[in-house]
């Protein structure tokens, strides 16, 4: 290369060095005060872990804990409550009670009708699970006849006859819900702990195939609870 040739092409070279320059100037400015270019570009880019398709990978919700009713319970609608056979609507003043009652809860007439002896057991057993970890709730205590009368026939549609039925559900004459004298304990582990410590309190469970179902035995706390019946059609009370 010549020295005429060397003059010619320098300041080309220095011009290029001066544009790249000023360039990379500019685009540091821009992106210091927010330029909307750069900031729509950028909002654009994919956040987040990818499926191996290239879709966001999906994210697990947490599964809610609910508290399943015993089988006995009707399943009630979150929009029209339940009525009886004479048409008037079920309710609390009947005994429905909310998820979560407690014996403590005398608010409710489902807890304060109960028997008042019956009552004060579950209350002393209440008060000992919870030392443990353990809460004790109402699932059903008292009822009304007409409730109980509700509670039938929605197990004789359930399981297809009366006969049935009875082996869960008794009538409005012969169940101990209605005069007061049973409860039905949740949740699951609750009504566990019940089986294994109730007896302490004079509490039983009477039918084996309704382990939420308890009543005051007063005679449990010196000899233990009596034996269990398989279900209701093998209690003589509920011959009537």
């Amino acid at each position: 290369m010549t020295n005429r040739q060397r003059r010619r092409t320098t300041p080309y070279r220095f011009s290029g060095f001066l544009v790249t320059g000023l360039l990379v100037a500019v685009a540091a400015i821009a992106a210091s005060l927010g330029d909307p270019l750069l900031s729509s570009a950028s909002s654009t880019a994919p956040s987040g872990p990818t499926a191996p398709s290239g879709q966001p990978a999906p994210t697990s919700a947490p599964a809610s804990a609910s508290r399943p009713a015993p089988a006995s319970l009707p399943a009630t609608s979150t929009t029209e409550p339940p009525r009886s056979a004479h048409g008037g609507p079920v309710g609390q003043a009947d005994g429905i009670l909310p998820e979560r009652a407690t014996v403590f809860d005398t608010q409710y007439p489902g807890i304060a009708n109960l028997d008042p002896d019956l009552l004060r057991a579950l209350r002393r057993a209440a008060t000992k699970a919870a030392v443990s970890g353990i809460e004790l709730y109402v699932d059903s205590g008292w009822r009304s006849a007409r409730y109980q009368e509700l509670l039938l026939r929605e197990a004789i549609s359930k399981y297809g006859s009366e006969k049935e039925a009875a082996r869960w559900v008794a009538t409005p004459t012969t169940s101990p819900h209605v005069s007061g004298d049973a409860v039905d304990i949740g949740p699951s582990k609750a009504a566990a702990w019940l089986s294994q410590h109730g007896s302490r309190f004079g509490l039983c469970q009477i039918y084996r195939n309704e382990p939420w179902h308890y009543e005051l035995r007063p005679g449990a706390v010196e000899q233990g609870c009596p034996r269990m019946y398989a279900d209701p059609t093998h209690d003589p009370r509920m011959q009537g």
